[in-house]
């Protein structure tokens, strides 16, 4: 959560930032800020408009000095202190010399702060995030330079952080560190630029490199030097960025999200892509792990938060069905907190879109102390994540900037299914004429997308019938379980209306007392062995006055027949089906959104990446 960017070098500082924070909003919008380095000192401004806090930014900029070669801002997901300008970033220290940005939460600010104001500082900000200005402050007075001074003010924090800081005295400097919070840097010949997330830097440089933890960067125009927190030298590792502008912009869409949704045949497709080599074995993206300890795995525990959780709690029942591993799936949140049981021979996949979910990371983290070996789903080349795991496997999905996952979600369950598959080949528990049947039916998934995308008119059309309705109640059986969860977290996100997820089977055992006369219940009913028992609890709830919305396969004229109205898919096999029959529901949930004229985006209190716990 929260967004960086920074920018030294022989171009407009401002423009940059500005430019940055626009496409960084989707990682927090409560409040956005700049500061930049000019000849009469430290220039800063900040907003708190919530939604419309950067474009309230760019007006304020109008009154920048003319001259700004050097620059960092920051767009704000509120967690200590209220969402207001005097809580947004940057802060400054209390000579106003020195400005900083934060993403993170710095656990012992109380204590920090008690000492600082005992010591004579003077805090003006509710924000855990100030109390490291000024004790950088107190290290610059002490006769250090920026850098070293932020070293060693970073001696005494704890907690999760990436920060930026520059200083009047030191003109053509941003100095950063990180630590679980993720931070990029931009090369360019005459300007480095620093940026929490890769979309930032889009349309100004594909070269970048990823600073780890513990590591501070020193950014200077062209130049870069990266050393540990104990002052060591490290190399700097380039890559370059496959994604382009276009990919992150919306390309006359009305917002990101449609497009998203729209994007999703290509980002299945693209995830499919030379996944089997000429002998027909699976390929996964970067694998440290032998075909041996793959093998020996015993149980597999999949853990992440979210969507990427929902799309976790389906590749449950493609590895038990495909692989017989046993297979558990896990809020990241809580995995490292219950006692899990796990060993060398337990196979821990990490599932997060951008590979900067600190609960994720703590959870893999967890896994690993205890000898696991770490499997990665991401969409993001080199994250956190995909850094530290034994495997990656990427979705290839590009650059998500809508709030709410959409294409990234179903590339996951693609991804997913591939690496069940893998086992599956690799413990000889499919033959491989199943293993390539099943391959050429993922395969067919682009053209079923697209197929099912070509009907969101039918789905405008029952969402305009359903509109001014409060309750919600979404069903599911087998794999259709996870996406009734999907596509009641889509709901809640994007309309904040009342939306829970069920079992089927479950909603009679309490909270079938809620149904009444104008609840709706959303059934996920696409044909599977359980057809008809589902069948059955779409009865019991239609009984009681609900008014029923139901997801079913071309042609299953006995599920149409209990429905009020009906959200045609393609057919397709029953494992495979989540990734068909979630996109109605993305429909459903932006529609209604977009009814109630809320911003599909921008759902409040939500941000893009969670990197605080």
């Amino acid at each position: 959560m929260c967004g960086i960017i920074g920018a030294t070098g022989d171009h407009d500082a401002l423009e940059i930032v500005l430019e940055g924070l626009a496409r960084l909003e989707y990682r927090g919008y409560d409040s956005a800020g700049v500061a930049l380095i000019t000849e009469e000192g430290i220039w800063r401004e900040r907003s708190a408009h919530g939604t419309t806090s950067v474009a309230e930014l760019v007006k304020l900029a109008e009154s920048a000095p003319a001259v700004r070669r050097t620059g960092i801002g920051h767009t704000r997901w509120a967690t200590h202190g209220h969402p207001t300008a005097g809580n947004a970033h940057p802060h400054l220290d209390c000579t106003g010399h020195l400005a900083l940005v934060h993403n993170g939460i710095i656990e012992n600010h109380t204590e920090l702060a008690a000492a600082l104001v005992a010591r004579g500082h003077v805090l003006t900000s509710e924000t855990d995030t100030e109390v490291v200005a000024h004790l950088i402050e107190e290290e610059i007075d002490g006769g250090l330079g920026l850098a070293e001074a932020l070293r060693a003010a970073l001696k005494a924090v704890r907690g999760a952080f990436s920060l930026a800081a520059v200083h009047r005295d030191e003109p053509t400097l941003i100095v950063a560190a990180r630590r679980v919070s993720p931070l990029v840097v931009g090369l360019c010949e005459d300007e480095t630029l620093l940026a929490s997330d890769i979309p930032a830097l889009l349309g100004r440089t594909r070269r970048v490199v990823t600073l780890d933890d513990d590591q501070l960067a020193e950014l200077t125009p062209g130049h870069l030097r990266i050393t540990t927190l104990d002052g060591d030298e490290v190399a700097v590792v380039e890559r370059t960025v496959d994604w382009d502008l276009e990919a992150a912009e919306k390309e006359g869409y009305p917002d990101f999200m449609s497009k998203e949704i729209r994007e999703q045949p290509h980002a299945v497709a693209d995830t499919l892509l030379d996944r089997q080599a000429p002998d027909g074995t699976l390929v996964l993206d970067e694998v440290r792990l032998s075909d041996q300890s793959l093998r020996e795995a015993d149980k597999v525990f999949i853990v992440a938060c979210g969507s990427s959780y929902h799309a976790a709690m389906v590749a449950k029942y493609a590895i038990e069905r495909w692989t017989r591993l046993p297979t558990e799936v896990d809020i990241a949140s809580e995995f490292r907190y219950r006692d899990p049981v796990l060993d060398e021979r337990t196979l821990a996949v990490g599932v997060s879109q951008s590979g900067e979910t600190v609960d994720t990371i703590q959870a893999m983290r967890e896994a690993r102390r205890w000898g696991a070996k770490v499997l990665v789903v991401s969409n993001v080349v080199d994250s956190s994540m995909a850094r530290e795991a034994d495997g990656v496997l990427y979705t290839r999905a590009g650059p998500e900037v809508g709030v709410a996952a959409t294409k990234t979600y179903v590339a996951q369950i693609v991804a997913l299914e591939l690496v069940a598959l893998k086992l599956a080949q690799l413990r000889g528990t499919l033959p491989p004429e199943e293993i390539s049947a099943l391959l050429g039916q993922l395969q067919t998934l682009p053209g079923l997308l697209e197929r099912t995308l070509e009907r969101s008119d039918a789905v405008d059309a029952v969402a305009g019938a359903l509109h001014g309705a409060r309750d919600f109640f979404f069903l599911g059986r087998n794999v259709g379980f996870p996406v009734a969860l999907e596509g009641a977290l889509k709901l809640k996100e994007l309309s904040y209306l009342r939306a829970e997820g069920y079992p089927g089977g479950e909603l009679k055992h309490g909270p079938i007392a809620l149904i009444e006369p104008g609840t709706v219940v959303v059934a996920v009913a696409t044909r599977n062995r359980l057809s008809e028992k589902m069948l059955s609890n779409i009865a019991e709830v239609k009984s009681r006055g609900a008014t029923i919305v139901v997801v079913a396969s071309d042609g299953d004229d006995a599920t149409a027949a209990v429905a009020d109205h009906v959200l045609w898919v393609p057919e397709v096999e029953p494992l495979l089906s989540p990734i068909i029959d979630a996109v109605p529901l993305q429909f459903l949930a932006y529609r209604l959104a977009r009814l109630a004229g809320y911003d599909v985006d921008r759902p409040r209190n939500l941000a893009k990446t969670v990197t605080v716990e």
